[in-house]
């Protein structure tokens, strides 16, 4: 399976669905008088916005590693689930900004129009249609081991639950008459808030990658029992890891017995490099330093 041509496919299904919808919510949302809706238009225009991201940021991370690049363009793909998050903020400030004004205006006493079915049925439409293109980009994005395609799964995610969302404030301004009609705004924001804690998440994770934060600390207890059972291998040790957008970087030291020869010494740290490989992928940089053990 070619990872790179998966991950374009994957994002294009996305892709074409949120033209589709971004059309029809800000049709909805327009003829509709829905401030709700208009939001989750502009949410599903972001969503359409990071596919693009992606699909540049993927081709570059697919590139083999060249001479300014020693351990190759996989943090790109790293570079893009940070720009996918950093997009989603200013998404969510927009929407948060657009509803808190006209709760505002609604405590001042001015009418908010009532939004329109059309509305309420592209909330209901866009619920249905993005949930499943999240599972479908959920199981890609765990096959692929991508973080870009999860990311973006994600956001897929954030638009169906934003659309539910915005189908109960858009439903009870229609049906519990003008009284409720704040209701839609209402919505809105609390679209806007789930938006800002889905990019939060995406940015704390991007950010602590690009910074070269140590893997989870119950990969890197694995992998100091794995180096350890390596015959002949004693007391693995002085572990470095870090991402390399999809796949691991991994340094540690090794304790063998002073009395081998160089070329045993080095088929041995060579062994435990391999079942590291194996272990987390043949594109996993490994670098075993060996020291003799009193």
């Amino acid at each position: 399976m070619d990872r790179q041509k998966e991950i374009y496919k994957v994002t294009l299904v996305g892709s074409a669905v949120n033209v589709i919808l971004l059309l029809f919510k800000f049709v909805a949302g327009i003829v509709g008088h829905s401030a709700a809706m208009i939001a989750d238009a502009v949410h599903s225009l972001s969503d359409f916005v990071t596919d693009v991201i992606v699909l540049v940021f993927v081709h570059i991370s697919g590139k083999p590693k060249d001479k300014s690049h020693d351990y190759g363009h996989a943090k790109f793909e790293t570079l893009a689930m940070t720009t996918i998050g950093m997009a989603l903020l200013v998404v969510a400030f927009g929407i948060l900004y657009s509803g808190v004004t006209k709760i505002a205006a609604w405590f001042r006493g001015e009418d908010l129009a009532a939004p329109g079915m059309l509305a309420l049925w592209a909330a209901l439409f866009s619920v249905v249609l993005k949930e499943a293109v999240y599972r479908y980009s959920m199981v890609k994005a765990r096959q692929l081991n991508s973080q870009a395609v999860e990311a973006n799964a994600w956001h897929h995610r954030s638009d169906a639950l934003s659309s539910i969302g915005t189908a109960v404030g858009i439903g009870g301004a229609i049906f519990l008459g003008q009284r409720w009609t704040v209701l839609d705004p209402l919505a809105s924001v609390v679209v806007g808030l789930f938006i800002g804690k889905v990019a939060v998440g995406l940015l704390r994770d991007g950010i602590g990658d690009l910074m070269e934060r140590s893997l989870p600390e119950a990969v890197e207890d694995e992998i100091l029992t794995l180096a350890g059972t390596v015959e002949g291998v004693a007391e693995p040790h002085d572990l470095r890891t870090r991402r390399l957008g999809n796949h691991y970087a991994i340094e540690l030291h090794i304790l063998m017995n002073g009395d081998m020869t160089l070329r045993e010494a080095h088929d041995k740290a060579s062994e435990v490099e391999d079942l590291l490989k194996q272990r987390y992928g043949k594109e996993t940089h490994v670098a075993v330093h060996v020291e003799p053990k009193e």
